[in-house]
């Protein structure tokens, strides 16, 4: 095994800085080095929209490559960007414990979305938020608008838009919560499957440093993002869907329990199939994908074939 772990990581202020906690994790916890090597995705040079792109995996392919090519030991992405897909040779080796999942606006004045007047213009690159807010009905024009952080919390303050929402993970890593306006219920905004999480990837051939990545993995974490990510997964829906999920372990009167919530949306908000279901951790695939199949019976699957349509027009 080398001396110096390799970390593949895309460019952008926040993928490094997501990079760096986990180069933390591993020199304060495991006592091994790490070097950061920058790798440049499709999603970064690709400017079109993320759902015109396909949107899933355009942030994780060219970093995969570089693991199976042997450029990079490990690779951080942010778990939502992550296909449900396992993927040959690679195996995702630690989830560390999840920031806040939910969902932020930035707006101007410091209005949160109900003090919004109609007609305000709100931004955002996910077809997820953008039909949930239309969904809520406050009569807010909804664009679409590409680009980090800086870049969308600069159009609220140039105005060329009133409000964007945001992921607050995203936001409390680089430091910048005090630019939140209102941190979303997600009874009104169910995040997007993974949101908030890490994950951190090895090849599979690489047993002991698969062994070592094992001690930043956090058990409610996994479980949590585990059936989120089998309800997208059965649902046939990429990052890019309108579908929401958010599931939490509780303590149960048997020991742990996981619950779930899950939601997919019409691209208008107009029609919605909302669900939540329970079950034991250990069984967390089996609690997403039981709560996914009821929602394609209960009209889910008319709304996701919606979705591919549009996709490859």
């Amino acid at each position: 095994m080398s001396a110096v772990i390799r970390l593949g990581t895309r460019a952008s202020l926040l993928a490094r800085t997501q990079s760096e906690l986990v180069a933390a994790a591993l020199r304060d916890h495991l006592g091994r080095e790490v070097e950061l090597v920058e790798v440049t995705t499709e999603g970064d040079v690709n400017r079109a929209a993320l759902a015109t792109l396909g949107g899933t995996g355009v942030f994780v392919g060219a970093l995969r490559d570089a693991l199976l090519r042997g450029d990079v030991d490990v690779a951080v992405h942010s778990l939502k960007d992550l296909p449900t897909t396992p993927h040959e040779g690679i195996t995702l080796a630690a989830i560390p414990q999840r920031e806040d999942p939910r969902d932020v606006v930035v707006a101007r004045d410091g209005f949160t979305l109900g003090e919004l007047p109609a007609g305000s213009v709100v931004g955002t690159g996910s077809p997820r938020r953008a039909a949930q807010l239309r969904a809520l009905g406050l009569g807010l024009e909804v664009v679409a608008i590409r680009g980090n952080v800086d870049t969308r919390v600069g159009k609220v303050m140039a105005g060329e838009v009133d409000a964007v929402l945001l992921a607050r993970a995203g936001l409390a890593r680089l430091g910048r919560l005090a630019d939140v306006t209102e941190v979303l219920d997600p009874l009104q905004m169910l995040p997007a499957p993974g949101q908030g999480a890490l994950a951190i990837e090895c090849r599979r051939d690489d047993t002991d440093l698969v062994a070592e990545l094992a001690a930043l993995d956090d058990a409610p974490t996994r479980a949590a993002v585990t059936a989120e990510r089998a309800v997208l997964a059965t649902l046939e829906g990429g990052c890019s869907a309108p579908v929401g999920a958010l599931a939490e372990v509780a303590e149960g009167e048997d020991g742990p329990e996981l619950w779930i919530r899950a939601v997919v949306l019409s691209g208008d908000g107009g029609l919605t199939v909302r669900m939540s279901a329970s079950g034991p951790t250990g069984d967390a695939t089996g609690v997403g994908t039981r709560l996914a199949e009821q929602m394609l019976d209960d009209g889910a699957a008319d709304l996701m074939e919606a979705f591919a349509r549009k996709q490859h027009v």
